[in-house]
Parts: C-alpha cells; structure tokens; sequence
C-alpha cells in the first residue's frame, strides 16, 4: 500500500487544466438505469475520444473534456443506440440523460456490452470477464447454467466461508433464483477493490437482469439430452438411460398505455433423469452399481417497473423457486442405502426505487424479504458404516428440516462533484430467523479403520446425536461503506474505500477493511494502463457453526462420541449408555472474523482497436481463518483418556488458521481476430493454508506442525476460453475450453491413533494434502444457426442449436483414495461426466 502512495506522491498534483467533467445517467424508456451501458464521447468531426461504462446506478463520467462541440452516445444489449448532442464550456455542463428505446429484433448487435478499450479508471480493468447476453446464448452451457460456466474464471482462494458472493442487480443474496432467460448480463472481477462488496472481485459473480421495455418482446426455449448419444462413464458397467429436459420462456412489454409501466415474467422447468455410479470395494470385493438420481426445479421471475416522474422509478420483482433431488450424496464409496432426498422451497420479493434527487446525487434503495423450507430425508433408517476408503453404507443419517425467513436490504447515495465520484452505502446482507430441526444421526455411525476391521466387528469410533434438535435463531449481518472514485488527472485515476461488518454471536467489533487502488496511464497515452491495488476483506461464520453451539446448551442435542465400542451394540454393557459423557461444540473466547489482505500490480495494454491484453499478479494473505479443534482430545503421548471426563469431544470453533496465495494472470479479451471473438485467461498460481474451513479438524489436535500445505483448492495451471466465431455465414460457432493440472488430496493410514474418533492420522512426517490428482480438460462446443422470419414488430426468430460437451471425451477423474490401508489407495473412484450431446430451439419474437 505504501507504494501506491508513493506512486502518488512521485506524479505531483495535476495541473489545473481548461476541462471540465461530463457525466450523465443512461435509462430504459420506463426510467429503469441500464447498467453497464457503453457510452462515447465523440467530436464534431465523428471521432470517439473517451469511453465508459455506466456503473451499477447507470452514471457515466467523462473527465478531463477540453471545451468543444461533442456528441454522446450510449448503446445497450437488445436497445437501439441513443445520443445526444451538447456544447462544452469553462463550466461543467448539466448531467445529461440519454433514454434507449427496446432494438429490433433483427438488428446486429455486438457480442459484449463492455468496451474492450483500456482506460485509465478502477471500473475498467481488463482482467474482469464480461459475457452479455448474445454472447451467452452462442455459448456451450451445460444445463443452461451460465453462472457455474462463467465460475471457472473464479479464483478459490478470494471465495469466503459461505462459498461464492452472488449480487443481483447490485443486492448481495444467499442464492441464484433467476432464470438464464432473465439474465442480461454476467460479470467477474469487475472493480476488484471496490468497498461497495464484502469479497474480492475474483470471488464474486455480478448478474444484471434484463429490464422493463414498452414494446412486446418474448422467446421459448426448449432443451434436450438423451444418454442414447451421449458416452458411458467409465465407471458405469453399462450405460444406462438418462434424459434432460429444460423448458424456459420468457415475455415481456409494457403495461397499460402510459408508456412508464413495464413488465417481465420468466420462467423455467427442469427435468434431470441420471444417474450416481459407485465404485467401491466390501468384503467379497469391487462393488460396482448404478442408481437412478431424479432432479427436478422450477423457477419463476417476474418484474414490474414504473416511472413514477422522470427522477424516480420503481420496480417490483417477485419470484419462487423449487427443487426435488432424490437420491442425493451417492457415488464413488458412498453405496445407494446411504442415500438422501433434499427438497428446496423458496419465495421472495425485491423492491427497488432509483430516485434522481438532483443532476448529481442519485439514490437507490433496495429490499427483498423472502421465506423459504429444506428437508433432508434419509433413505434408509439403518445406523451408517463407514469403512475408511472402502465404502459409506448403511443409512443415511441426514435427517433434516431447515427453514429461513430472510430480509436483505440496501440503501446507497452516488454523488457527482468535480472529478469525484462518491459513493456511500448502508447494508443488510441477510438479516435472518433461522430454523434447524436437526435429526441427523440419531441412529448413529460406525468408524472403521480397514476392511480387516470390519470383518472382525472392531471399529474405532461410534458418534450419535439424541435428544431436542430443534433450534432458533436470529442471523445479524451488518456492512457499510463509502468509495470516492477520484480522476486526479487525464491519464490517473485513485479509488479509496472504507467499508465496516458485523455479524452477531462474533463479539468482534474491529471488522474495519479500507482499500485503493490505482490507474495511471503513463504519458496519457490510450494503450497502456498500469494498476495497483490493495485492500483488506472480511468474511462470516454462516449459520450452521451458529447452529451447533446453541445445540449444545442444555436441553438440546446431546452428542455421543465413544472410541473402541462393542459392534453392534455400543450400549451393550449395564448402564453404558449413562456412563457416556456428552460431546460439545463452543466458539472459541477470543474467536474473531476472518480477514484477508489482497493486493495486486498489473498492466492493461490495448493490442488492437477492438483487442486488450492485461497481465496481473495478484497475492493475498488470509489471517484469523476459521478451523475447528478437540480441545478435549485425548493427551499425548499416549492419548488415553480425555482431559475433562465430563465431557467427550469439546469441538471449539477458532480463527488461528492462516492462507496464502500468488497468481500471475494473462488475460485476452474481445476480437482476437476477424472469425474469433471471446476471451481467454491463463492463471498461474500457488495456495498454501492449514485450515480447509470452519468444520474442518486437524489430524492432532495438539500438533499443527503437519497441517500448513497446499490448499484444497491449489491448481498450479489454469487454462479458460469462452469465445464464438460464425463459419462461412452458415453457422455460429461457441466454444468453451477448461484445463487445470491436478488437486491435492490427503494421505491417510484410516486408523484412530489419536483416539479422537476421527480416524484422520497420517503416517509420520507426511504433511497434510500431500498427494495430487490428475488434470481436468474439456472442450465444449456449440453449433446454432439463426432463422428470421418476417419483419419490423412482426419479426420471429428461431434458434436451432447443438452442443457436444466434453466432446473429446477426456476421462476427467474426480476423487482418489486416499487411504493407505485400502486395497483402492491412489487410484480414482469417481469421474465427471463423458461427452454429453444436447439439441436445443428457441424462438424470440
């Protein structure tokens, strides 16, 4: 940080220069902001002399414009372009509005909405991965899942306790409950440092949804998959029959004949008929067997957005989400008995108001209340078996029922003044009354070491939970944050930001987290760009953790941790069962929020009019990481006997983990030449931690020496392309290319040693993830072809697409044995899916 500063201080103060700032809002015919619009400058002459991108408000600024005759204009994704004509003087002129009426459907479009020239502002880095809405339906997407396509370009090491941030429309939510129809846009990394989110840009999905129009505009889309052409897994004995149905409509126009309502209804229906393969091995040996995995979900968006003056709009977008999974949790070495049922509810609400207050201070406001309800059913009843790196049988022992009744809201000012734009918000991430009737386990689990184990009824462990696993709690998250993005001269840019969180049950109140970066172009040139940043992010507990501490109070669960019990009944003596102390879990007294310092250096460079290259190396050093520990474990050097005979197993929750991670980033982005047009990204990169999460134990409790090694997530090569091309005028061609070398995983001997009852030893002196898995690769392509019929408003088109997924058919693995003890030890149980091919059709209108 201190360089950037320094950076600062060697460049001097810009000179006062005859300029002045332009700056505006850009807005669909019902008042709604188009974020990410592309807005130019441009002389008398036609000249385009700056470029920008509206921001998540849809302002635009231009600094630094010499006096002069110019034009504005501003073109969107599915919107006929709009300009507008202004005289700049020695004085800023007025914030200008330029309103984009709904584009034809026959018109061209451009593949991305973002602009690929390089500019000297902290919004427009070129190492962000923009993918717009064109660009998204010539993609190959498996299941119509555009975020878990786009997630590859996700950097692991930036991604919080509570997995990716998603933000919608510029609100924080806990899940994605929109269609691929709704979406308009996806972004990642975009403004990296900035403190309007919690998480780095590199761990953070940015979705924009498509907004209100006043003319009648729809499509249908129907998707098919049939295993009849699709290959075998290569652990499936044969293969057997699988189908994929996905139906997803959407239609939206005005309301009324005002012209300031809009509407936009979208909804889908998913039909998943697959299968789990397991590869295992028992007591008469392999163990191989296919099980029917039925998936079914069904989401419905809608919208209704109004322009209640020319300086305030509304909208309101309710929508509801279902999901049935049978069959869950099954595959590799867990057997079909231990398998679950998981349903999913959800119905929510998001009102949003954008008001104008004055030409240079806008307002947007934003809430979403939402309910929804998650049972877990267990297939079986039976006590569970675990056979360490041989099979998981028995029951499933995932009883559950979770319910969340949820508010999220957000409150933010943006205010133009000079060459700064400031932005200040307060925020409820969630705000949530939590249920968790918890049955899981209450037949219980046996641990055993070995197969031999087995046969001979000796396990090492036995864990069970009884008694009231009902639970309630409120879920406080708290953030808030101011940003000025400074333009300190023609070719330098300063972003500062200070944001603040807070969550209850963490009596940690320091959670302060400022952060800058810098853009300079050297020589006010339009080609080269160097930014620095740096900046420090905080994360959360979730509620799960919250959940099994307040399950322990009394009159709660009661957890059962025995080592060594008599199988099949570790009751089996008189008076057994009372004479088994209680297992707890507990937050750590001096427990406090995880706190991660990212910093990074780069160039953008401008290769071509229409083509940019950004190198970045990117660090980050992660503190107060959350890990779990037995601080009643068994005491070395013998590990008999626990400490505190009134208690089993003290799980305490304690941030004491630590992280580190280096990445050296090459990304490519827009028209690499005249028949290919995407992005590509290659990514050095190392991650070290001793702690893989909040419910993650190490081997000895007493000794961590073993525990700091590659991080699960640690990929030393990474490879991603998303691009299109259309050949010879007859087709569009999408093609996606993933590639990364292999993972760590543990080597482990299977047997207690510890006598903790979790059986996670490692032979002496062998670290933890020290094994590594093979590489993954795929190759997926797309092949559509466009048919219009008619014209004007009367215009149709119909989309026939066919994609092959993995269409090299690459064996991909994706879990190995760990064990040592197994007769499966090193080689793999598991792999992704075979080549996958999929007809699709769609109709817009």
């Amino acid at each position: 940080m201190t360089a950037v500063f320094l950076l600062a201080l060697l460049l001097g103060t810009p000179q006062a220069a005859p300029s002045v700032a332009v700056t505006g809002v850009v807005q669909d015919q019902t008042g709604a902001v188009l974020a990410a619009a592309t807005v130019e400058l441009v002389t008398a002459a036609g000249a385009v002399v700056k470029t920008s991108t509206a921001d998540e408000a849809g302002l635009f600024r231009f600094d630094a414009v010499a006096p002069g005759q110019y034009e504005l204009r501003a073109r969107y994704e599915g919107f006929k372009s709009a300009s507008v004509k202004l005289r700049v003087g020695t004085r800023a002129p007025a914030a200008q509005r330029l309103v984009l009426p709904l584009g034809d459907l026959t018109q061209e479009i451009t593949v991305s909405n973002a602009t690929n020239d390089v500019a000297a502002t902290s919004g427009n880095n070129v190492d962000a991965i923009t993918i717009d809405q064109n660009m998204l339906e010539s993609l190959p997407v498996f299941d119509n899942d555009f975020v878990a396509t786009m997630s590859q370009f996700l950097d692991a090491g930036s991604i919080g306790n509570g997995g990716v941030t998603i933000v919608v429309n510029g609100m924080e939510v806990s899940a994605l409950n929109i269609s691929a129809s709704a979406m308009q846009q996806i972004r990642i990394n975009q403004d990296p440092y900035s403190a309007e989110y919690s998480r780095p840009g590199r761990g953070r999905v940015e979705i924009l949804t498509k907004p209100g129009t006043q003319e009648y505009h729809g499509e249908g889309t129907l998707i098919v998959r049939d295993a009849h052409v699709n290959a075998r897994n290569p652990f499936a004995t044969t293969k057997p029959p699988e189908q994929r149905r996905i139906y997803e409509g959407f239609l939206g126009g005005p309301l009324g004949t005002s012209g300031k309502m809009s509407f936009m209804l979208s909804a889908n229906d998913e039909i998943l008929d697959q299968q789990s393969f397991v590869y295992a091995i028992g007591p008469a040996g392999i163990i191989q067997d296919n099980l029917p995995h039925k998936n079914g979900q069904a989401r419905v968006t809608g919208s209704i957005t109004r322009q209640i003056s020319d300086k305030n709009t509304f909208s309101i977008r309710p929508n509801y989400q279902y999901e049935n999974d049978e069959n869950r949790g099954v595959g590799g070495t867990t057997l079909a008995s231990a398998a679950t049922t998981f349903k999913h509810h959800e119905q929510q609400v998001t009102y949003t108001q954008q008001t104008i207050l004055r030409p240079t201070l806008l307002n947007q406001f934003q809430m979403l209340a939402g309910h929804e309800r998650e049972p877990t059913v267990s297939l079986s009843p039976a006590r569970a078996i675990i056979v360490n790196g041989a099979f998981t049988g028995g029951g499933g022992q995932g009883d559950l029922v979770r319910t969340e009744t949820h508010m999220n809201l957000n409150e933010s000012l943006a205010w133009t003044k000079g060459h700064h734009l400031i932005q200040a918000g307060f925020q409820l991430p969630d705000w949530s009354q939590r249920g968790f009737f918890d049955r899981s386990n209450f037949g219980g689990t046996f641990s055993f070491a070995s197969l031999d184990a087995y046969a001979a009824g000796k396990p090492y462990a036995f864990t069970q939970q009884q008694g009231n696993g009902d639970v309630a709690l409120l879920e406080k998250q708290v953030g808030t944050y101011i940003k000025d993005d400074w333009q300190a001269g023609a070719g330098l840019s300063l972003s500062f930001g200070l944001r603040y969180d807070w969550q209850n049950f963490l009596h940690d109140n320091n959670n302060v987290a400022p952060r800058m970066s810098v853009a300079f172009a050297p020589g006010h040139t339009k080609t080269n760009v160097l930014r620095a940043g740096v900046g420090v992010f905080n994360d959360r507990s979730g509620p799960v953790v919250i959940a099994d501490v307040l399950h322990s109070q009394p009159g709660g669960l009661i957890r059962y941790v025995i080592t060594n019990p008599t199988y099949p009944d570790p009751f089996a003596s008189p008076g057994a069962a009372a004479s088994v102390p209680p297992s707890i879990v507990r937050l750590a007294s001096d427990i406090q929020i995880p706190q991660t310092l990212q910093y990074s250096v780069g160039l953008d460079h401008q290769l071509q009019k229409t083509l940019t290259l950004s190198l970045t190396y990117t660090g980050a050093r992660g503190y107060h990481l959350f890990r779990s520990r037995d601080v009643n474990a068994p005491l070395p050097p013998l590990y008999l006997g626990r400490p505190d005979p009134a208690y089993g197993a003290i799980r305490e929750v304690e941030s004491t983990g630590r992280q580190q991670t280096d990445s050296l980033q090459a990304t490519v982005r827009g028209k690499v030449s005249r028949w290919f047009n995407g992005q590509m990204q290659y990514t050095l990169s190392r991650g070290y931690n001793d702690t893989n999460g909040i419910g993650s134990f190490p081997a000895n409790d007493y000794d961590l020496s073993g525990e700091w090694a590659r991080a699960d997530f640690d990929r030393r090569h990474r490879f991603n392309l998303l691009g299109r091309t259309t050949v010879f005028k007859i087709f569009d061609l999408g093609m996606g290319l993933a590639m990364n070398s292999g993972g760590p995983y543990n080597e482990t001997l299977g047997l207690d040693l510890f006598n903790n009852g979790r059986g996670r030893a490692r032979p002496a002196g062998v670290p933890r993830n020290s094994l590594e898995t093979t590489g993954f690769a795929s190759l997926d392509l797309r092949a559509s072809r466009d048919i219009k019929l008619g014209a004007g408003k009367d215009a149709r088109e119909i989309t026939l697409g066919f994609d092959a997924f993995n269409i090299l058919n690459h064996v991909n693995y994706s879990s190995f044995v760990g064990t040592v003890s197994s007769p499966l030890f090193g080689q793999p149980v598991s792999a992704r899916a075979a080549r996958q091919l999929q007809f699709s059709a769609r109709m817009k209108f």
